[in-house]
């Protein structure tokens, strides 16, 4: 059974799924009623040093970059409407191939010309980030974001984490004004 996490909260997945090592995160989310203007939401995972920082640009993995240089993350594509069911976009990671330079992936989604659509994480609805072990395809764990980020056109949902030789994975919804260029600024990208 899936552990529910609270904003802040984590889960060691080492623990939970010994001998982890293919997982999918799964992002969805549902826009709710506005002036009729789509809403595209785009995830985006960030692999970063101890310093918090990408080493290059190719730790920047978003629908124009879906690999990794390693293949170790990969993006499997751009959803660009949130219907249907189940996970809207999804980021795959070889937790065994990641680069031993790299501390932390944050997975973080963005609303695409949010600004300028006047657009906002307070108008989605039903928002989650979830774990997945690709080996059963069982859910280890899953955060249901609030309305924190009501005002917020980019978030970070949740973040995979080395500590002590295991992987953990922490809910973070945190919100970032501006969009991308300062959610990805925060993390040593200029866009």
């Amino acid at each position: 059974m899936a552990i529910s996490l609270t904003k802040g909260g984590n889960v060691n997945l080492s623990k939970e799924a010994p001998g982890l090592t293919n997982i999918t995160v799964g992002l969805g989310w549902d826009p709710r009623a506005t002036d009729g203007q789509e809403f595209d939401l785009d995830a985006i995972g960030f692999l970063v040093n101890e310093a918090g920082k990408v080493r290059n640009d190719q730790d920047f993995i978003f629908f124009n970059n879906l690999k990794s240089d390693n293949g170790a993350v990969e993006h499997t594509g751009d959803n660009r409407t949130g219907e249907g069911d189940g996970d809207d976009e999804k980021i795959k990671i070889n937790l065994a191939s990641i680069p031993a330079d790299v501390s932390k992936v944050a997975i973080c989604a963005i609303i695409y010309e949010g600004t300028a659509r006047n657009q906002n994480f307070g108008q989605v609805g039903e928002a989650y980030i979830r774990v997945v072990n690709d080996n059963g395809d069982s859910e280890i764990a899953r955060y249901d974001l609030s309305e924190d980020g009501s005002t917020e056109t980019a978030m970070i949902f949740g973040e995979l984490y080395r500590h002590s030789g295991d992987w953990k994975f922490r809910a973070v919804g945190q919100g970032f004004s501006g969009g991308l260029g300062p959610l990805a600024a925060s993390y040593g990208v200029n866009v």
